[in-house]
């Protein structure tokens, strides 16, 4: 039986963000205070809290759909941590086709789910309360992103859209699974 060698560990302490910077996909480093930054963060943000809503629907179609949204949202940090200069080095980015693949979950999930018109307060369900955590994180990226496209940073031409679909979608699978809950009681 061949030996099998040892893997290696990712290197996590690297002391190069010591001084209050920090490197972009390239070999731009930039603030920590930088737009960019802010905006990865909140992504970041994002990311984990659709990780905890996740945690909380193993197995399920709603597992699925926000396993799918998390790959998103990388796609999402990628296009921001990249300089303009770079954006061709992707291998995959948000576009169009990004954005009507989330319309059409969007539309498929608001068929089954009436949405009232009326003040929502999270917390009927913990998958729910989780759900709303994480648009209201969504909608925090957002607003961030469009700081960086207003300092020019990138275009945002797909990447603005598909944010905004995405924090339309949590809204309406958080009362989706509200829903689902009340009917089980």
């Amino acid at each position: 039986m061949p030996a099998r060698r040892a893997s290696r560990s990712a290197r996590v302490t690297t002391r190069t963000g010591d001084t209050g910077e920090t490197s972009l996909f390239g070999k731009d480093r930039v603030r920590k205070t930088d737009p960019r930054i802010e905006a990865l963060g909140d992504l970041d943000e994002a990311q984990a809290v659709l990780g905890v809503a996740r945690s909380m629907a193993p197995r399920s179609k709603v597992g699925r759909t926000l396993f799918d949204l998390q790959k998103g949202l990388y796609l999402a940090m990628a296009e921001v941590a990249t300089p303009r200069a770079n954006l061709t080095r992707l291998k995959e980015r948000l576009d169009g086709a990004s954005v009507a693949s989330l319309e059409r979950v969007l539309e498929t999930v608001k068929k089954t789910t009436p949405i009232e018109g009326r003040f929502v307060v999270p917390g009927e369900d913990r998958l729910s309360a989780t759900l709303d955590h994480a648009r209201t994180v969504v909608r925090r990226a957002e607003r961030h992103v469009v700081e960086c496209v207003d300092e020019g940073y990138f275009s945002g031409e797909d990447l603005l859209p598909w944010l905004n679909r995405l924090s339309d979608l949590l809204f309406v699978l958080a009362r989706s699974v509200e829903r689902a809950d009340r009917r089980r009681r």
